[in-house]
């Protein structure tokens, strides 16, 4: 709707009219997801940066908070092997998040979870360290991934045109790229250097197009030649990973100080406190670069992490900053579901096969017999995840599974925001899954069943994985919505990547897992198909995963979309647009096949009159409108007859 501006006029002439304010209601994505889990690399204890602790402070002091969980956008698996690493872990999040991308995800947030030690000092013990010339480098994060990441710096130097030169410092145009904590190299008549530092650069009385640099220190004597020394740092973590920082500083005054740069530009390295507060001196005036560092003491530590670690206590409902684990995602208003493939551990994966091919000794021509060389050294296998293992068969692993899910869906249920996508524990048998169904209603989760069973082409494990099947659920809903839109049912398609299932399910227990609202994954001819979208709510209204998905993107874009009427003046006008506004988007969604009945008039309704604003709550600010939908439900079954007639016939009927 556009709002209609009188422009004022005065004499006659031409006046630019002024532009109309044209609104609209777009529906909100519901397609992005939230992954938690175990992985070799990515980032974690990240610092706070807020109001207290700014970004224009040292990033890295130990007084500064950290959050152990630091949520980080992806919209590709290849974005995710860069950030988080492959397979080369013992957890199933990069085949949960391969799994989503296969079969159509778009867009998902991870989060890894790794184990709270305390201390700071222990957080940092597992961080692979190494020093370069006079600074002490950190991997960005804690793992053996960090030991393959080297660093070389180099010296840079430009000239600058000085227009005088005193012992004291520097007259210079007002365009000369120095500036308060620059290094530059004096060259003295007898062919000898120095290094000094700029700690001032203003503009000189008699003339304001030059500046005075001053050195920190009086020079030895009057330089000939004077040079911008800069610098540049390469990194890589020893794969697909480069950096390249340049145009850096030596002086914590410097804009691109070389510890400031590391603390908001890097993904590879931190720069270590002690040094972070002192100027760096490269180690003689000829500019010799240090040799390049191989950081070293970076350690794993799968087997630390427990169940714990996937929430945090400390955060409340209503906190401004959100908490570590799943309680990361608490402040992202886009995730629209959460999954958390790692929560608990059933069992080891395979363990990784051998990658070291044998050599051949074939050739075109006969020749003497060589002897091959010594195989070389088998990577090893990665530890595994202990501290979160529990065995499903046994009742108290059963019951400890269920009380960690049930902290997932009362969050869903508190923040009303996104919905959980549950497994079905592996390996139950039918009464067990029934038992396990019993344990939960709400509209704000959904369970999958079986797990599915998985062959990567890029994975060193030769064999198949079971993996959760609520992350190939995920990519079907996204790429539903994507196709059909939100009131689509996200289900009856055949998953990409899925070789098998590790639980067949028969019709006859189909039957009975269906009508509880367990979404069963069905080996078929054409492939694995997910076979239904069910909520696990007792609410009939809300059994469907897409009428609570409908109704939360209902909730999402208003909230989103509907904010500038908060200042706006509360007439008849206000509650006119709304109105409008609010059906607009109705109809789209009915003409989408959102909504039951022939008619708008039978689909929904919009309400903001003054029998719902009275004027006794105009006076006090208050506007009300109330909104109606009958949400359309899936077909979920077909009807067929078969009758045997008295003339011998056959008739059929759907």
């Amino acid at each position: 709707m556009s709002s209609i501006t009188q422009t004022p006029l005065g004499a006659p002439g031409i006046y630019r009219a002024r532009p109309a304010i044209t609104r609209v209601l777009d529906p909100a994505r519901m397609d992005i997801c939230a992954f938690a889990g175990v992985a070799p690399r990515g980032p974690v204890r990240h610092p706070v940066f807020n109001e207290k602790w700014r970004d224009d402070r040292p990033c890295v002091e130990s007084a500064r908070p950290r959050r152990r969980t630091l949520p980080v956008v992806v919209e590709s698996f290849d974005e995710y092997r860069a950030r988080f690493g492959g397979f080369e872990g013992p957890g199933l999040l990069p085949y949960a998040v391969g799994a989503f991308f296969a079969n159509g995800g778009r867009r998902a947030w991870i989060a890894r979870i790794v184990h709270d030690y305390g201390s700071a000092a222990l957080n940092n013990a597992r961080v692979a360290e190494g020093v370069l010339g006079a600074a002490g480098l950190r991997a960005r994060s804690e793992g053996s991934w960090g030991n393959q990441v080297r660093a070389g710096l180099t010296y840079t130097t430009r000239p600058v045109a000085a227009l005088a030169i005193d012992t004291t410092g520097l007259t210079i145009d007002a365009g000369q790229p120095l500036v308060p904590g620059a290094l530059v190299r004096l060259t003295f008549a007898d062919g000898t250097y120095a290094l000094h530092f700029i700690v001032s650069v203003e503009r000189t009385a008699a003339d304001r197009s030059t500046r005075r640099a001053l050195f920190d220190s009086p020079a030895a004597a009057v330089a000939l030649r004077v040079e911008l020394v800069e610098g540049e740092l390469n990194a890589n973590d020893g794969g697909a990973v480069t950096e390249k920082h340049d145009r850096l500083g030596f002086s914590p005054e410097h804009p691109r100080w070389l510890a400031t740069v590391l603390c908001y530009e890097s993904d590879l390295l931190w720069p270590q406190e002690s040094w972070i507060h002192t100027a760096q001196w490269p180690a003689s005036a000829s500019l010799t670069s240090p040799a390049e560092v191989r950081l070293s003491g970076g350690l794993d530590d799968y087997a630390a992490i427990v169940p714990d670690d996937f929430f945090d206590d400390g955060w409340v409902l209503g906190d401004d900053e959100p908490g570590d684990g799943v309680h990361a995602f608490t402040h992202l208003d886009e995730v629209t579901q959460v999954l958390a493939p790692d929560l608990y551990s059933p069992g080891p994966l395979t363990p990784w096969a051998s990658v070291l091919d044998p050599v051949s000794l074939a050739g075109p021509e006969f020749a003497r017999c060589v002897v091959p060389l010594p195989p070389g050294e088998q990577q090893p296998a990665p530890a595994e995840l202990e501290g979160l293992r529990l065995d499903p068969s046994l009742p108290s692993d059963r019951a400890a599974i269920i009380a960690l899910q049930s902290r997932l869906v009362t969050l869903a249920d508190q923040l009303r925001r996104f919905i959980v996508l549950l497994d079905v524990p592996p390996g139950l048998d039918q009464r067990t899954i029934l038992a396990w169904r019993a344990s939960f209603d709400s509209s704000y989760a959904a369970a999958y069943h079986p797990w599915v069973q998985v062959a990567r082409g890029d994975d060193q494990r030769d064999a198949l994985i079971a993996v959760p099947p609520s992350s190939f659920a995920a990519g079907t809903i996204a790429q539903t919505e994507a196709l059909f839109g939100v009131p689509h049912g996200p289900a009856n398609r055949i998953l990409k990547a899925a070789v098998d299932v590790t639980d067949p399910v028969s019709p006859a227990r189909h039957d009975q897992l269906h009508p509880v609202g367990v979404n069963v994954l069905l080996q078929t001819r054409d492939g694995v198909l997910l076979s239904a979208a069910r909520t696990l709510s007792s609410d009939v209204s809300y059994r469907q995963l897409s009428v609570r998905r409908l109704m939360l993107m209902l909730r999402k874009t208003l909230d989103r979309e509907m904010q500038w009427a908060v200042f706006e003046p509360n007439d008849s006008g206000l509650r006119s647009e709304i109105s409008h506004l609010l059906r607009g988007l109705l109809r789209r969604l009915f003409a989408q096949g959102a909504f039951r009945g022939a008619k708008e008039e039978e689909a929904f309704f919009v309400r903001c009159d003054d029998a719902l604003n009275p004027r006794a709550h105009l006076d006090l600010g208050r506007l009300v409108a109330e909104i109606g939908v009958a949400p359309a439900e899936p077909l979920e079954f077909i009807v067929i007859r078969l009758e045997r007639t008295f003339e011998g016939g056959l008739r059929i009927e759907e």
